[in-house]
């Protein structure tokens, strides 16, 4: 590398990190990402018996102190409820989990010694080394947010790594910009959840096995190892990098022919296993889980009884089973109707990369994709017959095919899920926008007409993700819309009105500190609407004068993003009668009225980068709405997964009772 790549790259990392530490307390630290909140709960109870005094009981799963599946006896963490001596669901691998407490615990003995030498205003000095004394379940969400920041800054090096050493220098440098300029993750990197950790261990591993290709035979050995610990380690992060198998197994192969291969490669699973028991011991200890109601299982495999008990097996065949869509979930319907691989990547073109990298990435996987197949089969035929080289030899000397034999069986198994949330995309994004990075280079250099296209190319689309990361990141500026909401609550609603809020959503308001004044949600009682009914429940008369019932009683309805409303107007066949109810209220016909609007989007220049949560399920929202959200110049980049804003970005309305009509009014309303 010469000095300015060297420069380059230092910046690029810098900035990467600036954008992902930028808003560490982006909900104030109230825990509105779901998934999160039940990490950081789980971690409060996590507690590491120094490895003098361990135990028996240590590793017994009703008696650690360190087994995610359990809740301890007598686990306890100011501020918060902790169940004890229960079973817990944990889908997630352990490794992020035990990586969140360590670092919590390392920052709580070096925290003192460095919180006098940095200013009081920042972050790293308040929140991440608690010098605003944060209650332990604060503290661990605000470390483990910083610390998946860094892990994905680690992931934008990987990729520059990666690339240097398929396309060179340049490309490396190209991709790894982009990479860390992508809102997608960006976002991500501000939770702390399994997927950017998932994403680093599996470039890491990556990165070793294309580096096990290109070197010298007596360094071959050692990166195997290298990737086979990154395999154990990703694989225990998340268990969708069981995938990673295929490129270690091919890796083994490639370097070990015409050798015996067979023991490299069974050496590699060896580690990678071990690794993995090592990192999640419950994963292999905890058989305690009671035996499914169901078979449990993966696809058309069925657990026996008796391993349907361990309790990961069974975390992980549930999950298979929501992505799959066999488990009926409120929160997953949203998918109904969305198209298998064309969904991912057209939620990741219009949010998750942005138009013009999202268009770069794909068709750069199909150029990498096309490129390898192409050098394979010209080559195997411009060879004598009888003395060819076999195909699979010829392609094991294509560093590149390690990459795509991640990607292509990871997008294509991932892509036919029910279930689509944008951060399934992460684990292969970083490889994608390299192809992409490496696709526009190419054919920028095979223009020698106007050679400083090799550089505007790449340049034009790097601006604009820089746009679009600028005006994302933007929203860490603002305050969140059910911190707002909760605020306006406290200081308009009397304690002890009940508040609705809808099924499958979160409700208001947040416990928080008002005016110097500790104010907490008990105060208002909650009551659900139940119209994205839970499974096998039916959407009939008795459900409807049920929620009318509740409507008429109350003074004010609580809807804090499109969880409910994006999804059942778009199912009418499903939910005949509730697929009415949500028009009817921003018309104003059951008697309710906006009182409060709030929101937060993409903002640069003045103007605001609304996403439309509307559109898809055929609603016209009330012209309170209309008005806050066409206030000022505006863009949108059309219909969005609602995972993209309901944990950072929601949009929210209070509704009050203004027409206190009956139940009797209230149901003439809707059709029969």
């Amino acid at each position: 590398m010469s000095r300015p790549q060297r420069a380059a790259l230092i910046v690029t990392l810098l900035v990467a990190a600036a954008l992902r530490l930028t808003g560490l307390d982006w909900d104030e630290f109230q825990h509105h990402h779901p998934d999160e909140r039940y990490i950081a709960w789980v971690a409060t109870t996590i507690d590491f018996p120094s490895p003098g005094s361990l135990s028996r009981a240590d590793w017994q799963p009703e008696t650690s102190t360190f087994n995610p599946f359990h809740w301890p006896p007598q686990a306890a963490s100011e501020g918060i409820v902790v169940l004890q001596d229960e079973q817990r669901d944990f889908a997630y691998g352990h490794v992020p989990l035990y990586l969140g407490v360590l670092a919590t615990r390392l920052v709580e003995q070096i925290g003192p010694a460095l919180i006098p030498l940095l200013p009081d205003g920042w972050s790293l000095t308040a929140d991440v080394l608690n010098g605003a004394g944060r209650i332990e379940f604060h503290h661990l969400t605000a470390v483990g947010r910083a610390l998946t920041a860094m892990f994905d800054v680690g992931t934008v090096l990987l990729t520059f790594l990666i690339g240097r050493r398929l396309y060179g220098a340049t490309v490396g440098l190209w991709a790894a910009a982009l990479l860390g300029l992508t809102v997608l993750h960006v976002q991500l990197a501000h939770f702390f959840a399994s997927d950017p950790y998932l994403t680093f261990f599996v470039m890491a591993a990556l990165y070793a096995m294309v580096a096990a290709l290109g070197t010298a035979d007596t360094r071959r050995p050692l990166w195997l190892l290298m990737a086979a610990v990154m395999v154990g380690l990703a694989v225990g992060s998340k268990f969708t990098a069981v995938l990673l198998l295929l490129p270690l197994l091919w890796t083994a192969w490639a370097v070990g022919q015409p050798r015996r291969w067979w023991a490299a490669a069974l050496a590699v699973l060896g580690v990678a296993t071990l690794v993995f028991a090592l990192t999640n011991p419950f994963a292999l200890l905890d058989n305690t889980c009671p035996a499914p109601a169901k078979p449990v299982g993966f696809g058309p495999l069925t657990l026996p009884e008796d391993v349907a008990r361990n309790c990961y097996l069974q975390n992980v065949a549930e999950q298979n089973a929501m992505a799959r869509g066999v488990a009926d979930l409120g929160f997953t319907r949203q998918y109904e109707g969305t198209l298998p691989y064309l969904y991912f990547i057209e939620m990741q073109v219009r949010w998750g990369m942005g138009p013009l990298l999202g268009v770069v990435a794909f068709a750069g996987l199909g150029w990498a994709a096309l490129g390898v197949g192409r050098r394979a089969i010209l080559g195997n035929r411009s060879t004598a017959r009888g003395q060819g080289t076999l195909l699979l030899h010829r392609l094991s000397d294509e560093p590149v095919v390690i990459v795509l034999l991640w990607v292509v069986p990871y997008f294509l198994i991932t892509g036919s899920f029910a279930v689509k949330y944008m951060r399934y995309m992460q684990p292969i994004a970083p490889l994608l926008i390299l192809f992409g990075a490496a696709l526009l280079v190419a054919g920028a250099r095979r223009m020698t007409i106007w050679p400083w296209a090799a550089v505007a190319a790449p340049a034009l689309v790097l601006a604009f993700t820089a746009l679009y990361a600028a005006t994302f990141v933007a929203i860490y500026g603002q305050q969140h819309p059910w911190n707002a909401a909760s605020r306006w609550v406290y200081a308009n609603v009397p304690p002890g009105t009940t508040l609705l809020s809808e099924q499958w959503d979160d409700y208001l308001p947040a416990t928080m500190v008002v005016d110097g004044e500790q104010r907490r949600r008990e105060e208002f009682p909650n009551a659900e609407l139940t119209w994205l009914s839970r499974l096998d429940a039916t959407d009939d008369e008795a459900k409807l004068l049920a929620n009318l019932a509740l409507l008429a009683a109350s003074d004010y309805i609580t809807v804090l993003s499109n969880r409910v409303y994006g999804v059942v107007p778009r199912l009418p066949e499903r939910f005949p009668v509730s697929s009415q109810y949500h028009q009817l209220l921003f018309d104003g016909r059951l008697g309710y009225e906006p009182v409060w609007v709030g929101g937060r989007a993409p903002r640069l220049f003045g103007v605001t980068l609304w996403p439309d949560t509307f559109g898809w399920p055929g609603l016209t929202p009330p012209a309170a709405v209309t008005e806050y959200l066409e206030h000022g110049p505006t863009l949108s980049l059309g219909r969005v997964d609602e995972s993209f804003v309901v944990y950072d970005q929601p949009l929210t309305i209070i509704f009050r009772n203004t027409g206190k009509l009956t139940v009797e009014e209230m149901r003439a309303a809707f059709r029969e």
